[in-house]
């Protein structure tokens, strides 16, 4: 069964920020790490579900003309809310996935620390549904925390494994160590220097 919403309700009752967001260096680290894997230097329109408290939104929001983002908790929907405020560009819903999925377009989806407090079912609906929401380029970013969780039905390298089997696109960028895992994946599988005529 997948992590029901009043757990994360209680994460975000009493602290703006359960996971030390801000304060951790692996946090501030891993943030750095997602961006200087994508492959492109902006992108028309991206989609963040799970966003938190928006410090990941807050960096995505200046690689985007648009930006739509979204958590199961309500005061997590508050807080990135008010971390937005600077991007007229950037939208968060207060929805719960896969079921309440946009309708949108997107060239970059990224799965930031979401995907194991999914069960399979779910992940399987979740994977579908951003596949028929990506344009004919658009790319999947997908990074988790590597060590298991207690109460999430997934780790991180089962995510990964059954993305990499899913999804039917090519993993341009990774980085994996012992502690996350990040993965790329394009419909479009040119190279960054490809795509500046380098080669």
């Amino acid at each position: 069964m997948s992590v029901a919403t009043p757990y994360f309700d209680q994460l975000f009752a009493d602290n703006e920020d359960p996971w030390a967001f801000r304060q951790r260096w692996y946090e501030r680290r891993k943030r750095a790490l997602t961006l200087a894997l994508l492959t492109r230097p902006r992108y028309v329109s991206i989609f963040e579900p799970g966003c938190a408290n928006g410090e990941l939104s807050a960096e995505l929001a200046p690689r985007c003309d648009r930006l739509l983002c979204c958590d199961t908790a309500s005061a997590a929907v508050a807080l990135a809310q008010r971390r937005l405020l600077g991007f007229a560009h950037a939208q968060v819903q207060h929805s719960r996935l896969p079921e309440q999925w946009p309708t949108d377009r997107f060239d970059l989806i990224v799965l930031s620390e979401l995907c194991y407090y999914l069960d399979a079912d779910d992940l399987g609906s979740l994977i579908d549904r951003a596949l028929a929401s990506l344009t004919d380029d658009g790319q999947l970013l997908a990074c988790h925390w590597r060590a298991p969780i207690d109460g999430c039905p997934q780790t991180a390298d089962q995510v990964h494994a059954l993305l990499q089997q899913r999804l039917g696109m090519e993993n341009v960028a990774r980085y994996h160590d012992c502690d996350v895992l990040l993965d790329l994946w394009s419909r479009d599988h040119r190279s960054v220097a490809t795509h500046e005529g380098l080669r």
